[in-house]
């Protein structure tokens, strides 16, 4: 099982390096421009932009921790810290559930390339775990007698 999931090695450093860049400059622009997009009541910008840095923060670390497990082939808990980093990408999506952000459309457009990238996170994922839970025929046991 170790060779397929080698070769998947390299699909997931692209994505996880599209997703940093990605999420890097989305978040870094909403951080330090908190005020022009949508506000949830009672949030401040100071208190909104901190809270998105650090959120970024966090999500990343998930994100190195995830790539660190999946190379030292402890999968299952690679899997589950990238699914926490796919949020990084998916979650920018909320950006709409208050108003659609009036800002330059460089910056509109990150708020897709980051789902982008957690949907391509999440097509990864489905993969690697179909194939670590792939039962090949001479592993299988039989049950008839």
């Amino acid at each position: 099982m170790g060779g397929v999931m080698d070769k998947g090695l390299a699909p997931l450093r692209v994505i996880l390096g599209f997703s940093l860049l990605s999420t890097g400059i989305h978040y870094a622009h909403n951080a330090v421009r908190y005020a022009d997009y949508p506000q949830l009541e009672g949030i401040t910008p100071l208190v909104g932009g901190i809270v998105v840095a650090v959120t970024w923060v966090v999500l990343t670390a998930f994100g190195w921790l995830g790539y660190r497990a999946y190379t030292q082939g402890r999968y299952e808990r690679a899997l589950a810290f990238l699914l926490g980093y796919s949020l990084a990408g998916m979650v920018t999506l909320g950006h709409f559930l208050t108003g659609v952000p009036q800002i330059p459309a460089f910056w509109f457009a990150t708020i897709f390339t980051d789902a982008a990238a957690g949907l391509a996170l999440w097509v990864f994922l489905t993969w690697a775990w179909t194939t670590l839970n792939r039962v090949s025929g001479r592993d299988q046991v039989s049950t008839q007698h």
